[in-house]
């Protein structure tokens, strides 16, 4: 599983041009459900987005977690994650999961948020969205459960 997190200040989905979902201060994460995920990948990227320490205590160091500043989260789906571009020009996305599957794995990732007490908002998945945020820092963060031990 992969994940672009970004810090924000805020951050608004549109959805033919009308506003589907907002955030106020947390994170911006873009989740990519690949084709050999399982539930410990679900689980690692679910906690560190969650727990992962990007937010400045009051000495301006990066202490604190989204669970700690009582941050929200916006998800979107994000297969373009998976890109392969080791060959030509055009990306191969055989590295990502199938929609049927992928689709519940995210709405899974989502209640994982949930049920940590993040107030989490979503896109529609697969969906073509329009995503406005204000990044802050910024901080940005990729994460890739398979380079992080999990097998």
């Amino acid at each position: 599983m992969r994940a672009l997190i970004q810090r924000v200040s805020k951050a608004e989905l549109f959805i033919d041009n009308k506003l589907h979902s907002q955030t106020g201060k947390g994170l911006l994460v873009f989740l990519c459900v690949c084709r050999d995920d399982t539930e410990k990948d679900l689980d690692y990227v679910a906690k560190k987005v969650v727990n992962m320490r990007i937010f400045s205590d009051d000495n301006g160091k990066f202490n604190l977690s989204l669970k700690d500043v009582e941050g929200e989260c916006m998800v979107v789906s994000q297969f373009t994650l998976a890109a392969d571009t080791k060959k030509g020009n055009r990306p191969s996305y055989f590295y990502a999961q199938k929609p049927e599957t992928a689709a519940k794995v995210y709405e899974q990732f989502i209640e994982r948020l949930k049920n940590e007490n993040i107030k989490t908002e979503s896109g529609i998945f697969g969906s073509s969205m329009d995503i406005k945020l204000t990044n802050n820092g910024p901080v940005t963060i990729f994460l890739d459960s398979k380079e992080n031990g999990i097998q």
